[in-house]
């Protein structure tokens, strides 16, 4: 007995030791578990750089103002093929006549006998200049009245109600009439296209 009890009491220990032993592993394999497992918690979180994607899909809508240069260009292109110039109506001493897109008064001359040519050319074209192509009218003016006639030297004349328009070298501002009735053939135009004359 003497000699079972001792190994008794040392077994007793053993099991005892074993046992805080485990408790101790448990909790440190439990810390150690816990450890890796918040490490690798970490750096899978941190595939969250997949926020790098997120870039790379912006980088989409950055190249979409490029995409809208082009359509930015469009309106450009159609501006640029709108020819001539925009005729008006002006308030004068004589009425409202017609005058173009920077109020510069038009005039007609009767020898041209509102056909489809100018008898104006030469001399004559250097104190009456010709009216380019109308690309508009603005308010009270009617754009079926609208045409055009190709002049000796191959140039286009714009016309309305069938008149080739003319400006007049003596004019220098914005609602001049100074060639209204030169010799008598050279008159302002209203509206309709009818010879203000007087």
């Amino acid at each position: 007995m003497k000699r079972s009890l001792p190994a008794l009491l040392a077994t007793l220990a053993l099991v005892a030791g074993a046992c805080g032993d485990d408790d101790d592993s448990s909790s440190d394999t439990t810390s150690a578990a816990t450890t890796p497992a918040a490490v690798t918690e970490a750096p899978a979180g941190t595939d969250a750089p997949t926020a790098t994607e997120a870039p790379a899909a912006t980088e989409p809508a950055a190249t979409e103002p490029a995409g809208t240069e082009p359509a930015g260009t469009e309106p450009a292109d159609t501006a640029g093929s709108a020819e001539g110039e925009e005729l008006a109506l002006a308030t004068t001493d004589l009425g409202d006549v017609i005058v173009d897109d920077e109020g510069m008064t038009m005039y007609m001359f009767m020898p041209d006998a509102q056909g489809d040519t100018s008898v104006c050319n030469d001399d004559c074209a250097d104190a009456w200049p010709p009216q380019t192509e109308i690309a508009a009218v603005g308010a009270g003016l009617d754009m079926a009245l609208v045409g055009t006639i190709t002049r000796d030297d191959g140039t286009v004349q714009g016309t309305y109600n069938g008149w080739p328009l003319y400006y007049f070298s003596g004019d220098s501002a914005a609602g001049d009439v100074n060639g209204q009735g030169v010799n008598g053939v050279w008159w302002v135009i209203d509206a309709t296209g009818t010879p203000i004359e007087g």
